[in-house]
C-alpha cells in the first residue's frame, strides 16, 4: 500500500535524537534555541518561538492580544478544526467566511464581515498555498477607526491583528519572499504529516510594526509557554541563577530538544532537497490531470505565490460527494492512500450545533464534496507517482462512466 504521507525519517534523523539524548538535554534546551534562530532566518523576521503545537502557539496570540468573550475572530470555513477551536478556547465567536476557488479565504466575503467586534482575521494557507495575506493586512488598516481596543496591546496595535494561519505553508513564497514577514504574525505547524516535521510541533514569527519589539514579543511568549516562569531550563544552568520568578499564569506548551534536533536536520535540507522533491511530484500530478475533463487541478503558482506543495488536492469535476468517496474507495483498492482536505467547519457536529450551516458556504461545500488528496512526500518514488496517477484515473472513470 501506498501511504499518504509518512515523515522524512533516516539514519541521519536517528543520529541526532540519539545524539540530543546522549547530551543530557532532552526538553528545552541548546537545540530549540538553534531552531529558533535559523527559523527566523529562514522566514525573514527577527526572531521566531518553537512550541510543542501550532494550536496552542496560536491560542497564545489570541490570549496575549487580549482576545475572549464578545470578540469576534474572522475564520475561513474550509480549514481544520484548530483555526476556530483556539478562538472557542478563549471565549471568543469564530465568524466564518467562504473561500475562492483556490480554497484560501475570501477577502471580499471578510471584509463584509468585519465588525466593531473584531479583533482578529486567521487568513489559512490551504495546501500550500498562501492566502491573500497583503490583502487582509490592507483590510485590517482600513478599518482601522471601527476598531475597538479592550487591551493595552490592542490599543497599541490599533486595528484588527492578522495571525497567519501557515500550517501547510512553511517554505511557500509571497512575492519571492517566504511565508513568515507578511502578517504580523505567523504560526506554523511540524506535525508529523507537514512538510517539515519535529514529530509534534509549531512555531510563531513576529513581524508586528514599531513599536513592537521583536525580542519583547519573544521573551513574553517563552515566558507565557512556560507556566509564566521567568526562566527556561536552558537559563537556569548558569552559575547561580536558579532563582526564578513567575509572572502570570502561563501555560505549558515549549519545545523539547528531542523535537529541535529532528526539526535542525529537517531545516537543514528543507529548500535543496525536500521542497524540490515535493515540487517535482506536484507537477507531474499537474501535468497528468490538467487536460481530463474530468478534473479540476490546484493553483500550485502564480504571479504572487508560490505553493510550498504540502498537499496536492485534486478535483473531481461534476462528481457528487457519494461518487467522491467511492472514488477514494477504488483508488484505496488498487493499493494508494489518498485523503481529503478538509471537512468544512459547519459540517462538524461541534459547529453544527452551535447553528453554523454549510448551506452558507457554497464553495466550500463544492470544493470539500468534489476533492481529493493525492500522496506527496519526499521519499515517493517515481514509480509510485505514476500508480497513483493510474489508480485515480482508473477509479475516475470507473464510478462517472
Amino acid at each position: 500500500m501506498i501511504p499518504f504521507s509518512p515523515p522524512r525519517i533516516d539514519d541521519r534523523t536517528v543520529q541526532a535524537v540519539a545524539e540530543a539524548l546522549k547530551s543530557g538535554w532532552i526538553t528545552t534546551g541548546p537545540r530549540t534555541k538553534e531552531f529558533e534562530r535559523r527559523l527566523a532566518d529562514y522566514c525573514g523576521t527577527e526572531r521566531a518561538i518553537a512550541l510543542n503545537s501550532w494550536t496552542n502557539a496560536c491560542e497564545l496570540v489570541l490570549r496575549w492580544f487580549g482576545v475572549g468573550p464578545g470578540d469576534e475572530v474572522i475564520v475561513p470555513a474550509y480549514t481544520y478544526c484548530a483555526t476556530a477551536n483556539i478562538v472557542v478556547h478563549v471565549g471568543a465567536r469564530p465568524v466564518m467566511v467562504d473561500v475562492l476557488d483556490d480554497f484560501t479565504l475570501d477577502p471580499n466575503d471578510v471584509e463584509r464581515a468585519i465588525t466593531e467586534r473584531t479583533k482578529c482575521i486567521i487568513p489559512v494557507d490551504i495546501g500550500g498555498l498562501p492566502a491573500a495575506v497583503d490583502t487582509i493586512m490592507g483590510l485590517a488598516r482600513s478599518t482601522a477607526s471601527k476598531f475597538r481596543a479592550a487591551s493595552d496591546v490592542q490599543r497599541q496595535l490599533g486595528r484588527i491583528l492578522v495571525l497567519s494561519d501557515a500550517a501547510h505553508s512553511f517554505g511557500a513564497r509571497i512575492q519571492d519572499r517566504p511565508v513568515g514577514s507578511q502578517a504580523d504574525i505567523t504560526g506554523y505547524s511540524f506535525h508529523a504529516v507537514k512538510n517539515l516535521t519535529t514529530a509534534e510541533g509549531g512555531a510563531l514569527a513576529f513581524a508586528l510594526p514599531a513599536p513592537f519589539d521583536a525580542e519583547a514579543l519573544y521573551r513574553h511568549f517563552n515566558v507565557m509557554s512556560l507556566h509564566g516562569q521567568s526562566k527556561d531550563a536552558l537559563a537556569k544552568t548558569a552559575p547561580g541563577a536558579w532563582r526564578y520568578d513567575v509572572q502570570l499564569a502561563g501555560f505549558k506548551c515549549n519545545m523539547t530538544d528531542l523535537q529541535a534536533a529532528i526539526g535542525l536536520v529537517e531545516l537543514d535540507r528543507y529548500e535543496n532537497s525536500t521542497l524540490p522533491r515535493r515540487k517535482t511530484i506536484a507537477m507531474r500530478y499537474q501535468g497528468a490531470f490538467q487536460d481530463n475533463e474530468r478534473c479540476v487541478v490546484p493553483v500550485l503558482r502564480d504571479n504572487d505565490r508560490e505553493s510550498s506543495y504540502h498537499l496536492y488536492m485534486l478535483r473531481i469535476k461534476e462528481a457528487s460527494e457519494a461518487q467522491r468517496d467511492r472514488i477514494i474507495e477504488r483508488i484505496a483498492e488498487q493499493g494508494v492512500s489518498v485523503n481529503v482536505h478538509f471537512i468544512p467547519l459547519p459540517m462538524l457536529s461541534f459547529y453544527r450545533d452551535l447553528g453554523y450551516r454549510i448551506e452558507d458556504f457554497p464553495k466550500a461545500y463544492k470544493h470539500y464534496s468534489t476533492e481529493i488528496s493525492l500522496p506527496i512526500y519526499y521519499d515517493l518514488t517515481d514509480e509510485q507517482v505514476e500508480q497513483v496517477i493510474s489508480a485515480v484515473r482508473l477509479a475516475v472513470n470507473e464510478v462517472l462512466s
